[in-house]
């Protein structure tokens, strides 16, 4: 069976080099603090990590605002918490199958993972046609296509810049204030 999700691909730009430069317990900390925020980032809006890869994750998101607000919001937090790294991101929605329960099979994580690859210095790269209904405060910059390895043409792409405003959808602050009782 087959089924809409948001692909989400990050990875910590220059861990090696700072592995390298800073030692292994220097990188086990910046990681542990990068994984951190990015559970508690996550957990806000509603997104699963689905898996983390050394030095990256991959998310998956039901909506795909979620997935961009994850995102921009992950890279927002990553600022201070990751620095002085930054995160390359790629995003990509699309239809999908659950393999054996645990592996996504399908163009969008491909091409997510692709965009992650290829966002290098530029921050977060979504395909052009998906970056239509963006969250609120969120803005696309324009980005000549880029090449991928695997995809046979160019892809149009469009690199993400702004703040999401958090609508609060996943606040449950509201349930442990509220009288149990009805009225």
């Amino acid at each position: 069976m087959r089924f809409g999700r948001t692909f989400i691909f990050v990875d910590l730009s220059g861990f090696t080099k700072y592995t390298e430069s800073f030692g292994d317990g220097a990188a086990a900390q910046l990681l542990t603090q990068f994984r951190g925020v990015a559970r508690a980032v996550g957990s806000h809006q509603g997104v699963r990590i689905d898996k983390y890869l050394g030095d990256g994750l991959m998310a998956v998101a039901v909506e795909a605002l979620d997935g961009i607000t994850f995102a921009l919001e992950l890279q927002r937090h990553a600022v201070t918490a990751c620095a002085p790294l930054s995160l390359r991101i790629g995003i990509a929605t699309g239809d999908t199958m659950l393999f054996e329960g645990q592996d996504y099979i399908g163009n969008a994580p491909n091409l997510a993972a692709r965009l992650c690859d290829a966002a290098v210095g530029i921050g977060t790269l979504i395909p052009a046609d998906q970056a239509t209904d963006l969250p609120v405060g969120v803005f696309a910059v324009p980005h000549s296509p880029v090449n991928l390895p695997g995809f046979s043409k160019p892809i149009e792409v469009v690199s993400l810049a702004g703040e999401p405003l958090i609508d609060g959808r996943y606040d449950i602050n509201d349930f442990w204030t509220r009288s149990p009782f009805v009225g």
